[in-house]
């Protein structure tokens, strides 16, 4: 059994000193990771902590209790824990500690904004003491000077994640939903593009599963979208373990936060954050330079002059397509912005991708009558959203009625497909018929186009105009 030490609080400098003994600490949340079951009959929670003596890495407390509503609720990140009768234990070059439901226990109060001595959480076994309202005053005035250094590499902007592994991320939170029981959408941005990710879909599955335009069962509604920044992408979060409503209220809305350990993936073309059993939230104060630091960069994006967004930048578009002369000059917008406009019937400059066709087949583009009749799956760094290309729009887009090998090139020229030559050592089974080399990842081009909002039985609908294919040959 471990040996206990005293009643005395240990600073945390000097916790490598207290290998398997019991100990009393005093200090601030710096991360919290949300509670989860254990192998066993258990639920577990893990933090890390620091106090004025040890903070550049702080130190991680496992908390084990019979049942999730046992285990600490913090109200805020920077709140303060009085542990007692935790043990110390090394796990290779770290040191930290664990409480054990049968001797330990611990109280939380209110962090540097607090000006009371009272817990709002205690343990069954807690017995406060006179002398902790000296530790946790002598707290609460370190750390609204605390400053974490933490280099920015350490958190990527959005325009830097990369798929397959394992990020720390600062961003702001737009909104939180709950989807199904305990589970929930979190919806984060930073003021920056996510990098554009390859298309694996099949062009030919659009009919029946085809592309989603957004991660979330369904769209939210145009009310919330205007709450919204028109640019920069929104990176969609959710949790692979049941993550319960009374501890999100850490995910503020319209706060800057600091997601640690977070897994990213690619859904459907689309980014992915992913609340693993490993991730953790971690304390931010409004004062953090890395948070300020990002504040000012999406402020200047976002800076209104004249009434008008300060033009973002976009990327290069292709040479594949052409607008009207009319419209040339005219500034680009977001997929979002066309979204929340509060006018219904409006033209817009968007320079976007092409992800998806339906019909996908050069011959199925036009009704037997000969009239042009197909729906595009367009995208940016902020949406993506349904157009259509319908009759005249169409004769414009593809420039008449070229034959069916022009036609096959324009379309995949604008959804990206690799033109399948055919020759020697390729199999013709590796090639579609019209959509080129069969079954290949898509890499969709950046084009111009020229959309226009209309009204169909109240609701907001989107075709391209004044637009035409250029670039196939």
């Amino acid at each position: 059994m471990a040996r206990r030490v005293d009643n005395k609080v240990l600073p945390l400098r000097d916790i490598h000193t207290c290998l398997d003994r019991k100990v009393n600490l005093f200090a601030v949340i710096l991360d919290f990771g949300f509670p989860k079951p254990t192998k066993g009959t258990d639920y577990c929670s893990s933090i890390r902590i620091i106090d004025e003596t040890h903070h550049n890495a702080g130190m991680a407390v496992n908390i084990f209790a019979s049942d999730a509503a046992k285990l600490p609720h913090v109200a805020a990140l920077g709140d303060v824990i009085k542990l007692c009768n935790v043990v110390v234990k090394a796990y290779g070059a770290e040191v930290n500690a664990v409480f054990n439901k049968k001797f330990s226990s611990f109280a939380l109060y209110k962090g540097k904004d607090g000006d009371d001595f009272v817990p709002y959480q205690v343990s069954l076994k807690f017995c406060p003491r006179d002398e902790d309202k000296v530790y946790l005053e002598k707290l609460r005035k370190w750390l609204p000077n605390f400053q974490p250094s933490e280099d920015s590499s350490y958190f990527p902007m959005f325009k830097e994640i990369k798929g397959g592994n394992n990020l720390n991320l600062a961003c702001k939170i737009l909104h939180c939903c709950e989807v199904a029981k305990d589970e929930w959408f979190i919806f984060a941005w930073d003021g920056t593009d996510t990098p554009p990710n390859a298309i694996s879909s099949k062009l030919e599955d659009e009919v029946d599963s085809p592309l989603p335009l957004q991660l979330e069962p369904s769209a939210l509604p145009k009310e919330l979208l205007c709450t919204f920044p028109a640019v920069g992408s929104i990176l969609r979060i959710t949790s692979n373990l049941g993550v319960e409503k009374n501890h999100l209220h850490l995910l503020s809305v319209g706060k800057w936060v600091k997601l640690v350990n977070m897994q990213l993936e690619v859904h459907a073309g689309l980014w992915r954050g992913v609340f693993t059993p490993f991730s953790k939230l971690r304390y931010t104060s409004n004062e953090d330079s890395l948070i300020v630091e990002r504040q000012r960069l999406s402020d200047e994006r976002l800076s209104v002059l004249s009434g008008k967004v300060v033009p973002c930048s976009f990327p290069k578009p292709s040479c594949i397509t052409e607008v009207n002369h009319v419209h040339d000059r005219e500034t680009p917008v977001t997929l979002m912005s066309v979204l929340t406009h509060s006018q219904v019937t409006l033209k817009f400059k968007c320079i976007v991708r092409v992800v998806a066709a339906m019909p996908c087949e050069a011959e199925d583009l036009c009704s037997p009558a000969g009239v042009y009749r197909i729906r595009l799956t367009l995208e940016d760094s902020t949406a993506r959203i349904h157009v259509f290309v319908v009759a005249e729009d169409g004769v414009t887009l593809f420039d008449g009625y070229p034959d069916i090998d022009q036609l096959k090139r324009k379309l995949n020229s604008l959804l990206g497909v690799a033109e399948c030559d055919a020759g020697p050592g390729v199999k013709s089974a590796e090639c579609g018929t019209s959509t080129g080399v069969k079954d290949a990842p898509r890499n969709p081009p950046w084009v111009c186009v020229h959309l226009m909002s209309y009204n169909v039985s109240g609701t907001r609908c989107f075709k391209i105009v004044d637009t035409k294919i250029v670039g196939d040959t």
